[in-house]
Order: structure tokens, then sequence, then C-alpha cells
């Protein structure tokens, strides 16, 4: 009687460490998704800041295009990537690679530099009138 009472004391030892092990892990798991979300929503601004900045890219080199008066195939075959991804770019959906960026500066007549700095213009109007 003494060993089997002795097991089934340990075997209920054991029972209540593993579900306290697992509440633990649960609580624990619980603090890491409600610390990510609040980090989330503290980085709205600047969330919403770099959205401007890619909307704005992508606006300046849809009007250069159109200045050019070049269609988004004609660019996209120029450049060799797909029409697709040169949508992307001017609905600010994804930024062109740097060696892209200097290819489409190129093609439309401009330095990369004017197009980046007609980017940062239109961050600055904004922070501008945030203020």
């Amino acid at each position: 009687m003494n060993t089997t009472r002795f097991l089934t004391v340990t075997v209920a030892l054991l029972y209540c460490f593993f579900w306290i092990a697992v509440a633990g892990a649960a609580v624990y798991l619980f603090v890491l998704v409600v610390r990510a979300l609040k980090k989330y929503i503290n980085t709205k601004e600047i969330r919403e800041e770099k959205k401007s900045i890619r909307k704005s890219l992508g606006e300046v080199l849809k009007e250069n295009r159109l200045r050019c008066k070049m269609t988004q195939e004609f660019v996209s075959e120029t450049l060799g990537v797909s029409r697709q991804a040169v949508s992307k770019w001017e609905n600010g959906t994804s930024d062109p690679s740097t060696s892209n960026l200097i290819a489409i500066a190129e093609l439309y007549g401009v330095s990369s530099e004017e197009l980046l700095r007609s980017t940062n213009a239109g961050c600055q109007k904004n922070s501008k009138e945030k203020k």
C-alpha cells in the first residue's frame, strides 16, 4: 500500500507541476503578445510617415513617366522588369531597388538625386503641415 500511495502522490504532483508549467507558458505568451501589440500601436506615426514617403516616391515616378510620355509597359521592357513591378512602384506598394532607381532616372532624363530630393521635399512639406 505504501508504494502505491507514494506513486499516486508522485503522479498527482507531477500532474500539478505540468499544468502549472502550461499555465505559466500561456501567461508568458500572453504577455509577449500584449507587448508586441503595444509596440505596434505606438509606431503608428512612423508607419504613416513611411507610407507617405513611399506614396510620394511613387507619385514622383509616375509624374516623370507621364512627363516623358511613356507607358508602364515601355518602362518595364526598357528596365527588364515586369509591368506589374512598375505599377507597384508607382502605387507605393513597393520601392524600386537602387540599381532600378538609377536606371529609371537615366530613362527619364533626371538624376536619381533629383528623384529622391523630390520625395524628401514632399516629406518635409508633410512634417511642416503636422506642426
